[in-house]
């Protein structure tokens, strides 16, 4: 009897196509002890075949007896250790191959990986990554990787291939040449329109590939499925960040969830991943454009059955499975001008946290005093002994160096007296709640106390998503949860922000020098799930404020420079960009039509300007790469200029120093 397993190998060898050079090499390191090449680069755009190819070796390997780990960078965690965990074959068994698709996704993890994690490697194991980047310069540059690694770009196919595979899915010869000019040899979209097959396409020329190319061919693929409940599983994976067959079963219950996953899973343009089927990136937002435009009644009315289903997740699924469930509800409404996508989808550094440890406190008091002076950090130092189980301190993925902690107290009725009194801000909060609905004894509040990440303090940012998930879920599964409080030092921008989502409670209380704004919800008056639907649907444009007042003195200058640091991150988004707090200084109301697009001009323009002072010309170059060349990282930026990183952060802060200073001249005395 031949296996299932291997009658759809023998299948894939017989349909694929192209890529020899690729797996002649990696077939005959299969044979070397030890391997050589050991690492495979493969890096190409969406669609050009990378899932395939890796697919193809991933058979050679099985049929070389070698044992196996596949990945997928898109469901990759934060933290290393789990990688390794996941991983854990390739450094215990000998001649283990692992297999990294979609490494874009887990870029962050370049420098552990090649550094820390392949050398330790079992004896003759090998690597096949593949992504839509090349490789980091440091990768090739290594004179360790002399022989050992082995990086190719993958190309369009050639006239002669694309013609094998049309051939092969039986489209009629008088076709072909115009479905070539149609794809211009991208192996996805060939694979979309031999499924298509001949149906659609008219008499009409075809042009060279455009975007509307895959809207095309998606619209020919959809345009006669086999069923109502057929069409409705389409909406569901054209939103969902992962389409499992529990989804697809609470989402449309009076339906056969096994039989419907099973037909989605033989789309062309559907991935398998070890969390459900994941469209292609590209097929994705066609798919769903081409929805929403065909009937965009049912495209809303399935994305609120998929919040519905991810809330009740929320409140249920594991503890660790929270922040998971929350992002994949802040997918589903990414688009648009709305708060989520502000305060989600905006990274700069991808982080992961881990509770508070006694070893962290000394670099945690150090951030508090560096960011909010020295009477928050004892604060910090009070909460620390009294509720360590609130802290979480955060890492970057790329070197592990910590940047960040937050804390999201709990605290019972009756309040504590020392408790009062070692905290004003948290004494603002008591003091609300027992001037509006007093917490009764059984009743707690949450309060997201601190939030001190210095490179980027109380800005949007990943820190500040991931520890609002973990409040979310918090709250979702919290009895007894009387209020949620969240603390800003600037209350202004904040609560423009929060604007029609958490009340400002007006208590301004200080510590040390500063002042800080608390805006409160009451969870026995709203439920988690009809709050964050409000916050996920409610854009900065419609949450009601006051016009600002321009004037020289409107922004203290510590204002005005944090406002031009968080303004730096989404300049690239200008979405994201118009709902910063620069978009409401003098700078800004002096600029009359397109005033964000002026400001974002003004911004660039500003950070070249510094070049003209010899010692603004590196600070221009780490302006740029940090923030205009879109690198994903400050670590990227750097290798992008080939510094090292402290060196790099030295000219990046040299470069915010003197940008903000000039732009400050301008917002107090106007002009150019």
């Amino acid at each position: 009897m031949v296996s299932v397993g291997e009658r759809l190998r023998s299948a894939r060898v017989r349909s694929f196509i192209g890529r020899d050079e690729q797996v002649q090499l990696f077939t005959r390191a299969l044979g070397d002890e030890p391997p050589e090449p050991f690492a495979f680069m493969l890096c190409g755009p969406g669609g050009i075949g990378k899932s395939t190819l890796l697919r193809r070796l991933a058979d050679e390997a099985r049929t070389a007896g070698r044992a196996l780990v596949e990945l997928d960078g898109r469901f990759v965690s934060r933290d290393p250790v789990d990688f390794e965990r996941a991983a854990g074959r390739f450094l215990d068994v000998p001649g283990t191959v692992l297999f990294v698709d979609s490494f874009e996704h887990c870029q962050w993890l370049d420098s552990w990986l090649w550094y820390q994690f392949l050398p330790r490697g079992a004896d003759n194991a090998m690597v096949v990554v593949a992504g839509r980047l090349r490789p980091p310069t440091h990768w090739i540059a290594d004179p360790a990787c002399a022989g050992l690694l082995y990086v190719t770009e993958l190309e369009p196919f050639s006239q002669d291939q694309a013609q094998s595979l049309l051939a092969a899915s039986d489209i009629q010869p008088e076709l072909r040449d115009r479905v070539l000019r149609f794809t211009g040899g991208n192996p996805l979209a060939l694979s979309l329109a031999a499924a298509a097959g001949p149906a659609g396409w008219g008499r009409e020329e075809m042009w060279a590939p455009s975007a509307d190319m895959l809207r095309t061919l998606l619209a020919g693929l959809i345009g006669e499925v086999p069923s109502a409940a057929h069409r409705r599983a389409l909406e569901v994976a054209a939103q969902a960040y992962s389409t499992s067959e529990e989804l697809l079963a609470a989402v449309l219950p009076d339906e056969d969830a096994h039989q419907l996953f099973a037909w989605l899973r033989d789309l062309p343009f559907m991935e398998s991943t070890h969390r459900g089927l994941h469209p292609h990136d590209a097929a994705r937002e066609t798919l769903a454009a081409d929805l929403r435009w065909r009937a965009p009644n049912a495209f809303v009315a399935m994305r609120r059955r998929l919040a519905d289903e991810y809330l009740r997740l929320l409140r249920e699924a594991p503890e660790e499975r929270g922040w998971t469930v929350t992002d994949e509800l802040f997918y589903l409404f990414r688009e648009g001008k709305t708060l989520a996508r502000l305060r989600t989808w905006s990274r700069e550094d991808e982080v992961h946290d881990r509770p508070l440890q006694p070893e962290h406190l000394d670099t945690v008091l150090r951030m508090a005093e560096e960011t909010e002076g020295t009477a928050s950090a004892e604060i910090v130092r009070y909460w620390a002994r009294r509720q360590p189980q609130a802290f979480s301190v955060y890492r970057l993925v790329s070197t592990g160096r910590m940047v960040a902690f937050t804390a999201r107290l709990a605290l019972s009725a009756p309040a504590d007296p020392e408790d009062l009194a070692a905290d004003p801000v948290v004494a603002a909060a008591w003091k609300y709640a027992e001037a509006t609905d007093p917490v009764k004894p059984g009743e707690h509040i949450g309060i997201s106390r601190f939030s001190i990440y210095p490179e980027r303090y109380q800005v949007p940012s990943r820190v500040i998503a991931l520890s609002s998930s973990r409040a979310h879920a918090e709250s979702a599964r919290a009895r007894g949860r009387a209020y949620g409080f969240a603390v800003f030092q600037d209350a202004q921008t904040w609560g423009e922000r929060v604007a029609g989502t958490l009340d400002d409670t007006g208590e301004r209380p200080r510590v040390g020098e500063h002042s800080y704004g608390v805006f409160a919800v009451d969870w026995r008056k709203v439920s988690v799930e009809s709050w964050l639907l409000r916050f996920l649907t409610t854009s900065p444009e419609s949450a009601p404020s006051g016009p600002p007042a321009f004037s020289p003195t409107a922004f203290s200058r510590t204002s005005f420079d944090q406002a031009v640091r968080e303004a730096l991150p989404h300049w690239r988004d200008p979405a994201a960009f118009a709902a910063c707090a620069l978009a409401r200084t003098r700078l800004a109301a002096d600029l009359a039509e397109d005033p964000v697009e002026q400001l974002r001009a003004l911004l660039r323009r500003s950070v070249d300007d510094l070049a003209a002072d010899p010692r603004g010309v590196r600070a221009r170059e780490a302006l740029t790469a940090g923030y205009f060349s879109g690198a994903p990282t400050q670590e990227a930026a750097a290798r992008r200029l080939g510094l090292p990183y402290g060196t790099y952060r030295r000219h990046l802060r040299q470069g915010l120093d003197l940008l903000c200073e000039a732009l400050w001249q301008v917002e107090i005395h106007g002009g150019r």
